[in-house]
């Protein structure tokens, strides 16, 4: 292992926040035990100022992935994906590095640095480090940026790590190696330090620098163009003393350009300055105002509860790039989270929740602002129609092909699983596609094929209806539980003649109480599953699944396929679904993109297309996901 390109905790895990608990604990025992707290002061402001930082980085990540504000200035257009986010998830080890020497030097100069000698603001103070800064910082990150750019070894072992980040955003700031996290300490370092020396320091200086050179950082790398360009054709000498998103990218971009810190003076003073750097980043600004890259499919989605609207990328992006599970520390942000619920009800719209990529198609992922409860609310009803049928009559404007409703907003008593909007709009060229066929598909083919006989609940709701008519064409005979007989004899009269026998209508739970296969379309109770023999597999079509109540069967998961492997961008995971993997009714209108059917998907489902959508679905490189948990 080469000396300084790893960090020291790297095997630690999250367990590395640990290293924090002698500060808390020094604070901790000063307060209860000693007179003077000049210590336990100093430790106080280093955690603060660490979770400053820490938070400043989170803030610009919420800003940078709410697309919905940021989608016309990104400067590069790809997506995070789940390979960077991994790359950048220790981010914050710089912090951790600062901690620990902020922690030293506060220890070596007491009781030299009292809290009485540090004064709470000085002017003075301000005007020593503005000089550090540029006369020190600044040239000195010039020069070393520059020389882990000319000198092979050095970039290839220490820097390269920084620039393996393929789309810059504000966690890649802090991402880099050890000797390079040692390199920025001194560089934000000696300012404070300096100015302290020379009797001019202030706490007002110590967390405003510390807070402002993280800051400018993150802007760096943000990867969307906050400036305007008027203000530098305004004030061009702005150009040279700060620099701006576009800036720090073409370096990203053309490496052995703009090496500066904050002030690209310093390029121009070393002949590094990229040409296209004011110019690529007025044609960003002026281009704001104009039509983006029109996406070939959109899935329309929307919130599921409180708690998982956390979960969304804007919020925290190593949640989203994860599977979704309750987070416990999370419940103290819950009335915050309600409150924005509550103001989205009442002014949102739909937005742009996520995007990828697909065989050089823009598939993006919009969010209807409404949760679970809501759409069975009767007050609702209309409300949430209103946002559907708009998000619908906008991708018809823009030239989307496919939209594809996600989960309750296909719901059959709110909008006929969207005839509603086929039949109102007859001139739709955007196809709205349920996804059905495709998630009855799934459904079906995790059936092992020697099953003669199968338990079916929700029997006569849309994929239940499917389900039957396709299993008793098979020869399997199908449980139907429901209590409307009006209901059961009209699907029972779809079936061929030859097999309507199969389709047996029961009433009782307790009819099933020899079948191990279930069908579940209707959420069942601990005491319903009760009925079931041991050893049953319960495969859902249900939403929420039911709870794994049962020690002796098995569970699986709501339909779903996994992506073709060669999806770019992608960064964010559905619900709970693994990474890479989608609702079938989202992989269903993929596929009806990427086959580029003319029709629209509403409505009953056509059991007869079932086999050939999920051939369809074969062939463009979607697989099934198929898990038993216990």
């Amino acid at each position: 292992m080469v000396a300084f390109s790893a960090w020291p905790w790297g095997n630690f895990g999250n367990l590395k926040y640990l290293l924090y608990a002698p500060l808390a604990a020094q604070v901790v025992y000063s307060w209860a035990y000693e007179q003077d707290y000049s210590r336990a002061l100093w430790c106080l402001h280093i955690l603060i100022i660490c979770g400053l930082k820490g938070f400043l980085h989170v803030l610009w990540s919420v800003y940078n992935n709410m697309l919905w504000v940021s989608r016309t200035l990104r400067i590069n257009p790809n997506g995070v994906d789940f390979k960077q986010i991994d790359h950048e998830w220790h981010w914050d080890n710089y912090i951790l590095l600062q901690a620990i020497i902020a922690s030293i030097i506060c220890y070596m100069s007491l009781p030299l640095m009292t809290m009485n000698s540090i004064p709470l603001w000085n002017t003075k103070g301000l005007v020593a480090l503005i000089v550090l800064h540029v006369t020190f910082s600044e040239p000195i990150y010039y020069f070393i940026h520059r020389t882990f750019h000319s000198n092979t070894y050095l970039f290839t072992h220490y820097h390269s790590f920084h620039h393996s980040s393929p789309v810059p955003h504000p966690m890649t700031s802090g991402n880099a190696t050890l000797l390079e996290g040692l390199i920025l300490c001194v560089v934000a370092g000696v300012p404070l330090v300096g100015s302290c020396l020379l009797g001019v320091g202030s706490l007002g200086l110590i967390y405003g620098y510390a807070i402002m050179f993280d800051f400018l950082r993150c802007l760096g790398h943000c990867n969307v163009e906050i400036f305007s360009h008027k203000l530098f054709e305004t004030l061009p000498i702005l150009r040279y003393l700060i620099y701006t998103p576009t800036y720090h990218s073409l370096h990203h971009h053309e490496m052995g350009t703009n090496f500066c810190l904050f002030m690209p003076i310093f390029d121009v003073l070393g002949n590094t300055l990229n040409s296209n750097s004011w110019g690529l980043q007025k044609k960003i600004r002026l281009s704001a105002g104009e039509r983006k890259r029109v996406p070939e499919f959109v899935f329309l989605a929307h919130g599921v509860d409180v708690m998982s609207a956390m979960h969304a990328p804007f919020v925290f992006r190593s949640f989203a790039s994860m599977p979704y599970t309750t987070r416990i520390f999370l419940l103290p942000m819950w009335p915050f989270t309600f409150m924005v619920m509550l103001g989205m009800w009442v002014w949102s719209k739909t937005f742009l929740f996520s995007f990828y990529t697909l065989r050089n198609n823009l598939c993006q992922t919009w969010g209807v602002p409404r949760f679970g409860f809501q759409y069975f609310l009767p007050v609702a009803k209309q409300g949430i129609n209103n946002q559907i049928e708009n998000a619908i009559l906008r991708a018809d404007k823009i030239g989307v092909k496919v939209i594809s409703l996600a989960a309750l907003n296909k719901n059959e008593a709110l909008n006929g699983g969207g005839t509603l909007f086929v039949n109102k709009h007859p001139d739709l060229r955007v196809r709205v596609v349920h996804g059905n066929t495709l998630t009855a598909a799934v459904i079906l083919n995790e059936i092992p094929k020697d099953v003669k006989e199968v338990f079916l609940t929700g029997a006569t709701s849309k994929l239940g209806r499917a389900i039957a008519l396709y299993l008793c064409r098979r020869g399997v005979r199908v449980l139907m539980l429901t209590l409307s007989m009006e209901r059961f004899q009209k699907i029972q009269k779809e079936a061929p003649v030859e097999f309507q026998n199969y389709l047996v209508q029961v009433t009782k739970y307790n009819a099933a109480q020899n079948c191990k296969t279930w069908i579940v379309g209707k959420w069942l109770t601990p005491r319903e599953q009760s009925w079931a023999p041991k050893g049953t597999h319960f495969h859902q079509f249900v939403v929420p699944p039911i709870l794994n109540f049962r020690r002796n069967c098995t569970y699986g998961d709501l339909a779903a396929m996994r992506l073709p492997e060669d999806v770019q961008g992608l960064g964010t995971c559905e619900y709970t679904m693994d990474r890479g993997v989608v609702h079938a009714c989202h992989a269903g209108g993929v596929v009806h993109m990427l086959e580029g059917w003319e029709h629209h998907e509403v409505g009953a489902i056509d059991v007869d297309r079932i086999d050939l959508v999920w051939e369809a679905a074969m062939r463009h490189g979607l697989r099934s996901v198929s898990s038993l948990t216990r």
